[in-house]
């Protein structure tokens, strides 16, 4: 979906299809056909944006096939998509029964993950439209606090210093400007916006700046106005945001809270849970050790990173970060000029959601996927951009 800012700028709106989990080239045409073109019929278009997750192997396929590639682009174009991002934080297994720390690896210490990163980059310079000539990528923010070391902090400087050399050659042999963004996480050693500025502004280039996830702002508590004002100061562009919603619990001291947020703890993803006390923030690494002990003080909200459907908030006691999320929107596209171009909703987390809650067929989650955009779209138009045909 687009969009025309005031200024005239196009702004690109998709869904990640991480919450459609593929490994092979294979799955990613099945995706295509039976959830994308689905979501697309169901919002009216003609044309519909994706944030396309292309796991390990299906990358190496595209990477090193030209036909391929141009398979993909054909099937894209015969389903009315396009694609102007890339999620590159998960590099497989991102639909296995368990996930919780293995999406954190290989971090940016590993080379692995620069070819990965690379691979991708070359790869959308093929999947984007002709009338567009710049893609982004978003990525793990590093990597995990507890495996990360000074060694490790400099191999990852230096891999960040090497992936931007390579974005410029692209760009010169395509004419395609391929941007990269750091995703902040909880619990990553990128945690916050604020962490972000250290690393990024010590590799200074443009091409190399930060994915928004709304959810993990939110997470952590940042305050979104000064939290991209601050990357704004230093120069830090603003790659990407993905939309998405945290879980929020206004009294997790009352018992009532506490069983619904038990509900929400699952063993596939982690979901870390946070909450702001006097000395600062405090966590948990997952939801299950906040609501089952005495880990967190239960004195002031909990916030958990879990993606909640946009238009879906969870029923009383608890709620979504829905307002979180606008507010950020407003500054990132309701000024004057858009911080960012390419905004992606990502609710990966459909299916794992409290059973009387999940999608029970595909085409119920093609209905709540195409309900997420048309919120989206609708806070769009609400701030004064104008939908595309």
């Amino acid at each position: 979906m687009r969009f025309r800012h005031p200024d005239g700028t196009t702004v690109h709106l998709a869904y990640c299809t991480n919450v459609h989990p593929a490994e092979s080239l294979d799955g990613v045409m099945a995706q295509l056909r039976d959830h994308c073109a689905p979501v697309r019929r169901r919002l009216g278009r003609d044309r519909l944006g994706i944030g396309l997750w292309l796991a390990r192997d299906a990358a190496r396929t595209l990477d090193t096939d030209p036909a391929a590639l141009r398979a993909l682009r054909r099937e894209l174009d015969r389903g009315g998509l396009e694609v102007v991002t890339l999620n590159g934080f998960p590099y497989e297994g991102f639909g296995a029964a368990e996930v919780k720390y293995r999406v954190y690896k290989p971090d940016w210490a590993d080379p692995e993950r620069l070819e990965y990163t690379t691979a991708l980059a070359r790869i959308l310079t093929g999947l984007l439209p002709d009338d567009v000539t710049e893609g982004s990528v978003s990525t793990l923010p590093l990597g995990w606090r507890t495996t990360w070391s000074a060694d490790r902090a400099r191999a990852g400087q230096r891999a960040l210093s090497t992936l931007a050399e390579r974005l410029d050659a692209l760009a010169e042999l395509t004419g395609r400007s391929v941007r990269v963004g750091l995703e902040p996480e909880p619990g990553c050693t990128v945690e916050t916006t604020g962490d972000a500025l250290a690393p990024l502004t010590a590799v200074g280039h443009p091409r190399i700046g930060v994915c928004v996830d709304t959810c993990h702002l939110a997470t952590s508590f940042e305050d979104p106005t000064a939290a991209l004002d601050a990357l704004a100061a230093a120069r830090v562009p603003v790659v990407k945001s993905q939309l998405s919603a945290a879980l929020h619990a206004e009294h997790p001291d009352r018992p009532e809270v506490r069983a619904a947020l038990a509900a929400f703890a699952e063993p596939r993803f982690l979901h870390q849970t946070r909450t702001v006390t006097a000395t600062g923030l405090r966590g948990t690494d997952d939801l299950d050790e906040a609501v089952g002990g005495t880990a967190l003080p239960a004195t002031a909200p909990w916030r958990s990173h879990f993606h909640v459907p946009l238009h879906a908030a969870p029923a009383a006691p608890l709620t979504s970060t829905l307002p979180v999320l606008r507010t950020a929107l407003t500054r990132l596209v309701g000024g004057p000029h858009p911080l960012t171009r390419h905004l992606e909703v990502e609710t990966y987390t459909w299916q794992a959601l409290p059973p009387e809650l999940r999608p029970r067929s595909r085409d119920r989650l093609a209905d709540g996927i195409a309900a997420e955009l048309a919120l989206a779209r609708d806070e769009l138009t609400g701030l004064g951009l104008k939908e595309l045909p």
